[in-house]
Formats: structure tokens, sequence, C-alpha cells
């Protein structure tokens, strides 16, 4: 049975799109491969996160990980003494050559730090403008909406879900999960579906288990199943830039073993599997605070179900 595998690049910061995204975009090119980019265009306040180090678990990341080799100084202080950059104007050029190339362009962000630390305390009219003002940007950039989106760091919440319905997004990949599936808010099914990572990225597994620079990427090759949903999530701050040279052996292994490399839209079929999930808040190993899960003891393929589970 065939192994396909749906390669992601969030793009969450200035320096990842100046550097990660032209890298990644040559890799691919050489190999001829395209791949489902979701960029962050508002303001680059990455490193207001610095003020997470106060969270021992955040801490505890960030020197297994490695941070300041991993992401460079720029990134953990960009946003610190004042407004970070407007990512999409400083690199309108990138952004759109990256489209121009025929990869599948997607918005992660307005502001990626204003998401990942507010998103649950936003109202549905914080979560439409942030969501507007990137898809405005991205269609200024590159002259057409975004057909996509993915919620920085997988938080997502029931208003969400409904303020994303109200765009013409094909699908999101909001979650992380095992299967496509269309989500269920309060017992209504959303239009568009869900396509969740299922592998874990590099920062949530370096320096556990035995991972190293060395066998990652014999670890992410062993955790892909023939037949299944595979999602992998790379970030142009990390595989694009610190760990390229890694991320250039793992395209080179799995194309060896005659993996197919699709952006995520080429994943879904025609008609769409009838699966059917809520949405949960969940703990990850290696990840700080919570992130939105597929629950699939909920799924039941039918309209109704996952009512009060819905609210995360």
């Amino acid at each position: 049975m065939k192994t396909i595998l749906g390669l992601r690049i969030d793009v969450d910061t200035n320096r990842g799109t100046r550097l990660g995204v032209p890298n990644l975009c040559r890799l691919f090119s050489r190999h001829r491969l395209f791949a489902t980019f979701f960029f962050s265009v508002g303001p680059d306040n990455m490193g207001r996160h610095i003020l997470r180090l106060l969270r021992p678990e955040f801490l505890k990341k960030m020197l297994r990980s490695r941070a300041p080799s991993l992401y460079g100084w720029d990134i953990l202080l960009c946003g610190t003494l004042g407004p970070g950059p407007v990512i999409g104007e400083r690199q309108r050029d990138t952004i759109a050559s990256a489209a121009a190339l025929g990869h599948e362009t997607g918005l992660h962000a307005w502001d990626h730090h204003a998401w990942q630390t507010r998103i649950d305390r936003m109202d549905a009219k914080q979560v439409h403008t942030h969501l507007q003002k990137g898809c405005d940007m991205l269609k200024r950039i590159t002259g057409r909406s975004p057909v996509c989106s993915a919620a920085p760091a997988w938080k997502c919440t029931d208003t969400v879900l409904e303020e994303k319905d109200r765009f013409p997004f094909s699908y999101n990949s909001d979650c992380r999960g095992e299967t496509i599936f269309t989500p269920v808010v309060s017992g209504r099914k959303i239009s568009q579906p869900q396509i969740p990572a299922t592998l874990p990225t590099y920062d949530e597994i370096i320096g556990t288990a035995g991972v190293t620079d060395e066998n990652y990427n014999d670890y992410i090759i062993s955790r892909l199943r023939p037949g299944r949903l595979n999602v992998l999530t790379i970030h142009a701050e990390v595989e694009g830039v610190s760990r390229l040279t890694m991320f250039e052996d793992f395209m080179g292994n799995i194309l060896s073993k005659k993996i197919d490399v699709l952006p995520l839209g080429e994943l879904l079929i025609n008609p769409l599997p009838g699966k059917t999930a809520v949405i949960v808040q969940k703990k990850l190993p290696g990840r700080e605070g919570w992130v939105s899960v597929q629950d699939t003891g909920q799924d039941t393929g039918q309209d109704t179900g996952g009512k009060d589970k819905g609210k995360i």
C-alpha cells in the first residue's frame, strides 16, 4: 500500500520568511515537489514569548531544543522593544514568489504571538478581524485569496471554526489528529474539512526518548504509515534555516523510499469521508499549554454528538 506524506510549512516570523522560505523553495524545485505554506503576514512579535520563560514547562522546552541556536536571537527578541515588522510588507516578494512557483498558499496568522497567547479570550469580532486582515494582506501579495488556513500553535476554538466558516477556505488544518474529518460545533457541521497534523514537530521531540539530530529523520520516517493520513509540519525558521541540511537529508531519504510528498489540499478526496468529530483541548508531550486535538472517541460519522465536548 502506498505511503503518502502531506507536507505543511508553518512560517511564523520575518526571519523565517526571509531566509527559510527561499531555501525550502529551492529544495522543492530541485526535487520537483510542491508543499503547503501557511504564512504569518502581520507584525512579528514572536520575541514577546520570552516572558513565557517564567513558566517551568516552557523554559525546559527552550533549553531542551537549544532555542537560541535553533531559532536565532533576532527571532527570540523580535517585537520586545516595540512593534515588530509587518512581515507581509517586508517580505512581499518572497511570499509572492512561493505562490508563483505553484506552492499551495494559506493563512497562518496575522499576529502569531497574539493568537497563540490570547485566542481563548478573543470574541467572534476579534477573531474575524484577525482572519480578515491576514486574508486581505495575502490577497494583496499573491493576487488571490488564500485557499486554506492553519491556526497558530494548533490553538483553535469553536468561535474560530465558526468564523473561518465565513471565509472561502477549501479546508483548514487547525488541530492534531488521525484522519480528515468535518468538525462539529454545538451539533452543527462546519462546511470546511479539517486536515490535522499527525506527526510531532522537531521541537516537541528533540532531546526526548533518545531522539537527537542524528536519528531524528529515521524516527519521523518510522512513524509514517502506508494507507493512513501522514501530515508533517515543519517550520521555515527551523528546517528552512538552522536544520536545513538535516531536512535536505530527510527529503532525499523519503524520496528514495518512493514516498509521495504532496501539498495538503491534494490529500482531499471527492467525496470527502463522512467522518465528523469535535475538537477538544489536550496537552501533548513536548508542548507547553493546550493544543486542539481531533476527538476520535467522539467520531460518530453523524451530524449530532459532541455538543458539549466541542467547547474548547
